[in-house]
């Protein structure tokens, strides 16, 4: 097998992965038919790292994946690197490949002298050499303007979706937003599931203090059905946990967890694993450490996407017809 495809003329499409999720690199690779590119990296003792590409990438479409997991800033650094390494290889064109986006949270100020650092990822990334973006449900739609070029964002929605399904009475569920600002994702989700009614929960979160908010009550028909809470990522559990209480405590019958990102900072597991939900259902854009798992946890492909989109971007084919069916 090759590490390149070739394609109409001289084209040809590179994959290369950093160190931060290999398994994830090897499943996008098995789907596309080829190799990783061989790369050579390695931390010096201070902590800055080395990066080499071990073939030739001069006039190829390289694709550089890589997630951005604990410890992020190590992650994200080396992909960096990466661009920068394809770029004084004379790459043709390089996409940055980022099944997680790190930093995306923190998409707009909420209170003075804060800096905007999802806009700063994507100048460090241009700065970098990088032509293309390609991430995985950001946390903010708007993400995308702030890159000056192609940003292919993909939906993680139709597997768990298709997945959720075969797990519910889709004529007895009830899709729950986490919060208010979800609910256009949750009616997305609502029409996928059957069509069903929707709820949301309705919190409080001190802007001072991360990761802390407090579920106060749920707000829509929740009684007796099978609840789904649908968010995009799940980080250190609280939100969530106290969620499905809510929801429970409000008469559902059941509640399924769906999330794209299980980043699962501790204590997520303790917290997903007591809170009494049925089963959690992520993706695997980020790895799972033994020790974050949980018996409720289903953790599902997404490397079958991320070849599907690159594919179509190599083949300058449609990335949006992967979602909607129309090229």
């Amino acid at each position: 097998m090759s590490s390149t495809i070739a394609g109409n003329g001289e084209k040809s499409l590179v994959l290369a992965s950093g160190r931060a999720h290999p398994e994830l690199a090897n499943d996008v690779a098995r789907e596309l038919g080829i190799d990783l590119l061989p790369t050579t990296a390695y931390d010096f003792a201070n902590g800055e790292i080395y990066v080499r590409f071990g073939e030739s990438v001069r006039g190829s479409d390289v694709f550089i994946l890589q997630s951005h997991t604990a410890p992020i800033n190590q992650w994200i650094m080396e992909q960096l690197l990466m661009v920068d390494a394809a770029k004084r290889a004379s790459a043709r064109t390089i996409t940055v490949v980022q099944p997680f986006y790190g930093y995306a949270r923190q998409d707009k100020k909420h209170r003075g002298r804060e800096p905007i650092s999802a806009r700063l990822m994507s100048d460090l990334f241009t700065a970098a050499g990088a032509d293309r973006l390609m991430s995985v449900d950001l946390h903010a739609a708007q993400t995308q303007g702030f890159f000056d070029g192609p940003v292919d964002h993909l939906w993680a929605m139709p597997i768990l979706t298709d997945y959720v399904r075969s797990r519910v009475d889709t004529s007895n569920v009830t899709v729950v937003s986490p919060d208010a600002g979800r609910i256009r994702v949750a009616e997305q989700w609502a029409a996928k599931l059957g069509g069903g009614p929707l709820a949301f929960v309705h919190k409080t979160r001190d802007v001072t203090r991360p990761n802390q908010a407090v579920a106060n009550r749920v707000v829509g028909d929740v009684e007796g059905r099978d609840c789904v809470l649908v968010d995009d990522l799940i980080d250190t559990g609280g939100t969530i946990a106290e969620a499905v209480r809510v929801i429970l405590a409000a008469g559902a019958r059941s509640v399924i967890v769906a999330a794209t990102h299980g980043v699962l900072s501790d204590p997520a597991a303790q917290r997903l694993s007591e809170c009494g939900a049925s089963e959690v259902v992520i993706t695997d854009t980020l790895p799972i450490a033994a020790d974050k798992q949980f018996p409720q946890l289903t953790v599902l492909s997404i490397a079958p996407l991320i070849a599907r989109a690159i594919r179509e971007v190599f083949d300058d084919g449609s990335v949006t017809s992967l979602f909607d069916g129309n090229s």
